[in-house]
């Protein structure tokens, strides 16, 4: 069952849809009479109508059964129209228990779809003030949501970027392309300001791009004002380009929004640069402090900020990643851009060492088995479920789709990504010597006590013993990092358990980098004092690709 709200602001036609299902039945005569009200001249003068919509949860008892004595109720707007404060849908089955009132028109759309046409006076017979009378509906939608318990609508909050228009889509389809200029030219203005590191660097990066026309406009004083992009070819009627500024393309893509995010990226502190991390383990370790730092112990201006710094780096991972797998990256990037941004305001001050880590990765492409890569992978996973359950506990619900999308791409990559160095430590794994397994086999029994079996049952326990391996050589305490590693964070949401535990280990020791994946070199102790066996297999030459 549902029921959506139809209305045009200019002439205060409101048309309410109700799907109902086990219709009276002496209503079906009426039901299927020609429409009493015909729409399309409003349509024709160019008003615009708005829909909202209302769903039942499925289980079969709908609105007629739950309050069939009220009955049906469209509109009370003794005052303003709908956005009056005590106007709107507020009993919407006011005379459904009896015949319909003669003054409302009923059409029957379809089975379990009707119609009903109503229109909006004031009580002094003045015309209605219909101003944004979309959003006093949409909320009025909501309220009876919660007063019939019927299923949450996902409902938006007015921060999604612009949909392209119908003949956008149509000149797409006719020069053959699955996008429009507008959604490609977003998709490359995004991934510029990922990897960019100040406002001057963007628009030049943005003006070297092939196939996209820039025009920067300057004040007067020749300051920047903003600018605006076209793609090569795309024109209008008169054979110009047409033009989309910054702000078209998504709110955070106007050229203050940029400069503001870019201003903030303050320089890297002086420093002995660390050579037992790479870029990605850098970037992997800001991004781990996303979920129980930012989104469960800060103010939501700040994990806002984290959010939108973390959708950087999503966008900035189709530009790094092998080619298989950028497709996948990229639909994770442009449905975690939605969850990106919300009513919660970011301030570019925050999240600076995330997004320093982000741009560290540019000088650091994927080579040798991708190591670094199906790190980050694992990481982002996690914060994008995170991203979702905190978009949900502020009834974001749009935002938290689109991380529930994100994160089933996200896992898709990963699965690809992680499968070439997860391979090569579980082969090293099966070298290992018996001693040295059951060692630690011993530790992880005495850590995890509860999670023990399951983890020695799976096809990534090798591996997991050869990281602890890998960590002992290194001078790390392997108790104490696999007790860290356990209780970081929850288990029990993981598809498996070894993996987990082995790129969190990968994270604490820094040991995880592009070709760091390497053979257990002989006559090195595990605890215990076991000797390891050595890796038969050569570690792979880097190579870009």
């Amino acid at each position: 069952m549902g029921l959506d709200v139809v209305g045009d602001g200019c002439n205060g036609m409101v048309q309410a849809v109700l799907g109902v299902t086990g219709l009276v039945e002496r209503l079906d005569g009426l039901l299927n009479e020609p429409p009493a009200v015909d729409v399309e001249p409003f349509e024709r003068r160019g008003h615009q109508l708005f829909q909202g919509q209302l769903e039942d949860a499925g289980e079969g008892e709908g609105l007629v059964e739950v309050d069939a004595a009220a009955g049906l109720a469209v509109l009370d707007t003794p005052h303003r129209g709908l956005t009056h404060p005590h106007a709107g849908l507020r009993h919407p089955l006011r005379q459904l228990g009896g015949a319909p009132p003669p003054d409302l028109p009923l059409q029957r759309h379809s089975r379990g779809h009707i119609h009903i046409a109503a229109t909006t006076v004031r009580g002094d017979l003045q015309k209605a003030r219909h101003w944004n009378d979309y959003l006093t509906a949409d909320r009025e939608l909501a309220a009876i949501e919660t007063e019939y318990g019927l299923r949450q609508v996902v409902r938006g909050d007015r921060t999604a970027a612009k949909r392209p228009t119908r003949a956008e889509q149509e000149k797409a389809r006719r020069h053959g392309r699955q996008k429009t200029s507008r959604e490609r030219l977003r998709t490359t203005v995004r991934q510029l300001v990922s990897i960019a590191t100040s406002p001057e660097e963007f628009l030049h990066l943005l003006d070297g791009v092939e196939g996209v026309l820039v025009d920067v406009q300057h004040f007067p004083s020749g300051d920047v004002r903003g600018y605006k992009v076209a793609a090569e070819g795309d024109t209008n009627a008169a054979g110009q380009p047409v033009w989309f500024s910054g702000s078209a393309l998504a709110s955070d893509l106007s050229y203050p929004r940029i400069a503001e995010r870019l201003t903030a990226i303050s320089p890297q502190p002086a420093q002995e640069p660390d050579h037992r991390t790479s870029p990605w383990q850098q970037a992997a370790a800001a991004a781990d402090r996303i979920p129980h730092h930012h989104l469960d112990h800060s103010d939501d201006a700040v994990a806002q900020a984290h959010l939108a710094a973390f959708g950087e780096a999503l966008d900035t991972l189709p530009l790094l990643a092998p080619h298989d797998l950028r497709p996948r990256l990229r639909q994770a990037a442009e449905a975690f851009e939605r969850a990106a941004r919300s009513r919660i305001r970011a301030q570019g001050r925050h999240a600076r060492a995330l997004r320093r880590a982000i741009r560290e990765l540019r000088t650091a492409p994927v080579t040798g088995d991708g190591t670094g890569l199906a790190l980050f992978l694992d990481t982002a996973l996690v914060v994008v479920i995170a991203a979702a359950h905190w978009h949900a506990r502020r009834r974001h619900a749009q935002q938290a789709e689109a991380a529930h999308r994100a994160a089933t791409h996200l896992r898709a990559a990963y699965t690809v990504a992680a499968e070439e160095p997860m391979a090569r430590l579980r082969e090293q794994g099966r070298h290992l010597a018996r001693p040295v397994r059951d060692q630690a086999a011993a530790l992880l029994h005495a850590t995890a006590p509860q999670l023990a079996e399951q983890i020695l049952r799976e096809p990534g326990w090798p591996a997991l013993a050869v990281t602890l391996t890998h960590a002992h050589q290194a001078g790390h305490d392997p108790r104490a990092l696999l007790t860290e590693a356990v209780t970081h964070r929850e288990l029990h949401t993981a598809h498996s358990l070894s993996d987990t535990l082995t790129w969190r280990l990968n994270r604490l020791t820094g040991m995880a980098g592009e070709g760091s994946v390497r053979p257990t070199p002989a006559g090195t102790a595990q605890p215990g004092s076991a000797a390891a066996v050595p890796d038969r297999s050569q570690p792979e030459s880097p190579r870009r690709r």
